[in-house]
């Protein structure tokens, strides 16, 4: 559940407001479902973005991944300004990103900076000391075979959540946020990713692939590659939006992935 600022300890506020300088306003963002505390902090310092979790959280360990992957993806991403542990809170704070969150439909002009975006970041090798998560491990209970899960495996640090909400368009640039489960995996991924968000979004399996071939490592995904990530991603929407009826991005997800599927059996 998200909280607000105030309803942090005085002593972490404390803590916070010794590395920022005075808080003269804070704002809490309703994007993103992995922190407990998501907000925005007008300083002494300037204008911060503050995510973070109680250090007992189960997840806590995906603000540790964060940080340490930071200085790799960044400029790309928000960069990483100081990291907190007070023993009650995990926090971490960001230089603040100021723009709107990418638009994804057809003819959006978003679209050529996201397709950018996507081509840093696959450029972007895995730290080999940074314990990251694999791609082929994600996927394991999705796909038939061993076989299939080892045609995505690769050396390059993934995102995989392009969701609209962790893309802002910042001056002229698609920058990416909320980076708790950076990933290791095949370079082509993150493009195969998107096209998920695009059929959603509007386009027809075909237009989004065609996006997703704006980015150079889509063309070293073998065929059966593609399609077994195709597959893979139907049942993982499936199950998530079978265990949420309700949430309706979650339905249309899995209506994008059994249309790409579709697409690409035919």
């Amino acid at each position: 559940m998200r909280m607000h600022w105030d309803d942090l300890p005085a002593a972490t506020r404390d803590a916070v407001a010794a590395r920022t300088g005075p808080i003269y306003a804070t704002r809490t963002t309703d994007k993103g479902a992995n922190s407990e505390i998501a907000a925005t902090l007008d300083t002494g310092a300037g204008r911060i973005f503050v995510k973070g979790l109680r250090c007992d959280h189960p997840r806590v360990w995906t603000q540790q991944r964060e940080a340490a992957i930071n200085p790799y993806v960044a400029p790309l991403a928000p960069r990483l300004l100081w990291a907190l542990d007070d023993g009650a809170w995990n926090l971490l704070g960001f230089e603040n990103l100021d723009g709107p969150h990418a638009d994804y439909s057809p003819g959006s002009d978003d679209l050529p900076l996201v397709a950018e975006a996507i081509i840093a970041l696959s450029h972007v090798h895995a730290p080999p000391e940074i314990e990251l998560k694999q791609i082929e491990q994600r996927l394991a209970d999705y796909v038939d075979h061993p076989d299939d899960a080892a045609l995505l495996r690769g050396d390059t640090v993934l995102h995989t959540d392009w969701t609209p909400d962790n893309v802002l368009i910042v001056e002229g640039a698609a920058r990416v946020v909320d980076w708790a489960w950076p990933t290791r995996g095949a370079a082509w991924i993150d493009a195969a990713c998107w096209v998920l968000w695009l059929i959603a979004a509007g386009h027809d399996p075909a237009e989004a692939e065609l996006w997703a071939a704006k980015t150079p490592a889509w063309s070293t995904a073998p065929t059966r590659a593609l399609d077994v990530f195709a597959v893979a991603q139907r049942r993982l929407w499936d199950s998530i939006a079978a265990d949420s009826p309700d949430v309706s991005w979650k339905q249309d997800l899995a209506a994008a992935a059994n249309q790409w599927t579709t697409y690409r059996r035919a």
